[in-house]
C-alpha cells in the first residue's frame, strides 16, 4: 500500500472555496494511486472563528489551568476534521474524521507543548484499506491516563510527519499559503527565489532561525525517519519545494527574527556559583536565551523581548549589575556547506558594512552565521546578504 500524507494549514481550510482546493489536491493523490491520510489545522487565523486563537480570545486574558486549554484549544482542529470528512462524502468519497486520540497519538502530559511517545495507527491503517479517507485533527493527542494534550505551535505539522514515520508513508506534503520554502522572506526581498529542493537541516536552521513556513520539529523528525517533506501551496499546482537528505550549499537562505532583546550582565571573574545561579534561575522560569557569549566579568546573550521583564526580576533578585537593549533583531545567512569554506563571514561584514549596519553581537554554528542588527535595519540587513551571496 503506497502512503501519502497531506497536512493543510489553516488558510487552507478557512474558506469554502480553499476546501474545495483541498479536496482536489486529495484527489489529485488518490488517482495517482496512493492511499491519502489528510491531517488538518484549525480554520483560519485570529479573527476567524474557529482559529486557535480565536478560541484563546475567549478566556478574555484570564487564567485557565494547561488540561482545560488543551481541551479549549482542540476543538478548532476537530470542526476542521469534521468539516472536511463531511465534504468528501457529500462528493462521493468515503471519509472518516479522527480526533488525535482516535487517531492514536500518544504523548507525555506537558500540556501545551506535549511530546509524541508513540503513535498506534491501526484504525488509520484499517480505513485505509477499507478505502476511507482519514482526516485527523492535527496539532493533538492523547496520555496514557487519556488527557488530551496539544502539541504547540506548528503541532500540525509534527502530527502530518509523526503519522507519515508509523505508516510508513512514501511522502509528506504540508499545504500553506505561500509556494514553498524561499531564499528569503518575500516580504522583504522582492526577488527571493523558491528552492526547488533543500536539504533537511538547512531547513530546520531556517525554521529555528525565523522562517514560519514549516515547525522545525517536524523537520528533524522526518530527517530521523528519512521521510520526504514537500512544501507547496494549497492555492496552485506548483511542486513547491522538496526537502530531503542531499547536498548542501554554501549559502542557502537568508533567515531573520525580530523583537529581540540584548542582556549584558556583569558578574565578578572570580564569582562561579553567582554565574552558574544566573543561568539556572532564568531556566527555571521558563526563560529561553540565544546568543550566548561569556566572558570573565561580562555575560551577553538575546531573549525574546516579551520575556525581558521576567528576565529583569531575576536579575534584580540576584542583585546582578545589568544592561538591556531593546528593538534588535537577528539575521542569520544559513548554509550546510559553509563549514571550512573561508570568507564567508567576511562577506557577511563587508555588506552590512557597506548598508552602514552595525554588528551587535555574533553567533554561530556549523551551518549557520548570525549577527545581531537594531530591528529598524532589518529589511536592509536581509536584501544586503541575499545580494551578497547572489541567491
Amino acid at each position: 500500500m503506497r502512503i501519502v500524507v497531506q497536512k493543510f494549514g489553516g488558510t487552507s481550510v478557512a474558506t469554502p472555496s480553499a476546501r474545495e482546493l483541498v479536496v482536489k489536491h486529495v484527489l489529485n493523490k488518490i488517482n495517482e494511486g496512493y492511499k491519502t491520510v489528510v491531517v488538518v489545522s484549525a480554520m483560519g487565523r485570529m479573527g476567524d472563528p474557529y482559529a486557535t486563537d480565536t478560541l484563546l480570545s475567549l478566556l478574555n486574558g484570564k487564567k485557565m489551568e494547561a488540561r482545560e486549554r488543551d481541551l479549549l484549544v482542540s476543538c478548532g482542529e476537530i470542526i476542521s476534521a469534521s468539516v472536511m470528512a463531511s465534504l468528501f462524502a457529500d462528493k462521493g468519497y468515503k471519509a472518516k474524521a479522527f480526533t488525535g486520540f482516535q487517531a492514536g497519538i500518544i504523548t507525555d502530559n506537558n500540556f501545551g507543548n506535549a511530546k509524541i511517545l508513540d503513535i498506534k495507527p491501526e484504525k488509520i491503517l484499517q480505513a485505509l484499506q477499507e478505502g476511507i479517507i482519514p482526516v485527523v485533527a492535527g496539532f493533538q493527542g492523547y496520555t496514557e491516563d487519556l488527557e488530551i494534550t496539544t502539541l504547540g505551535r506548528g503541532g500540525s505539522d509534527t502530527t502530518a510527519v509523526a503519522l507519515g514515520a508509523a505508516l510508513k508513508a512514501e511522502c509528506v506534503e504540508i499545504f500553506t499559503d505561500v509556494e514553498g520554502i524561499m531564499t528569503a522572506d518575500p516580504k522583504l526581498v522582492n526577488n527571493a527565489k523558491m528552492l526547488d529542493e533543500v536539504n533537511y537541516r538547512e531547513v530546520t536552521e531556517m525554521a529555528y532561525n525565523g522562517a514560519k513556513v514549516i515547525h522545525p520539529r517536524a523537520v528533524e523528525l522526518a530527517m530521523q525517519h528519512n521521510i520526504p517533506l514537500r512544501v507547496r501551496s494549497t492555492f496552485s499546482d506548483n511542486q513547491g519545494t522538496l526537502i530531503k537528505l542531499g547536498p548542501e550549499k554554501v549559502v542557502t537562505g537568508i533567515a531573520h527574527t525580530t523583537h529581540i532583546a540584548q542582556l549584558k550582565i556583569e558578574v565578578p571573574s572570580n564569582d562561579k556559583e553567582l554565574e552558574s545561579k544566573i543561568f539556572e534561575s532564568l531556566a527555571q522560569k521558563g526563560i529561553s536565551i540565544d546568543m550566548i557569549n561569556i566572558f570573565p566579568d561580562v555575560k551577553i546573550f538575546t531573549l525574546a523581548e516579551d520575556v525581558v521583564s521576567k528576565a529583569t526580576e531575576v536579575l534584580k533578585e540576584l542583585g546582578v549589575s545589568f544592561e538591556v537593549t531593546k528593538n534588535l533583531a537577528k539575521v542569520t545567512v544559513v548554509g550546510g556547506g559553509m563549514m571550512g569554506i573561508p570568507g564567508v563571514m567576511l562577506s557577511i561584514i563587508e555588506a552590512l558594512k557597506k548598508e552602514n549596519i552595525d554588528i551587535l553581537q555574533t553567533s554561530d554554528s556549523h551551518t549557520t552565521i548570525s549577527c545581531l542588527i537594531k530591528e529598524e535595519d532589518v529589511k536592509k540587513a536581509v536584501l544586503a546578504l541575499h545580494e551578497k551571496f547572489e541567491l
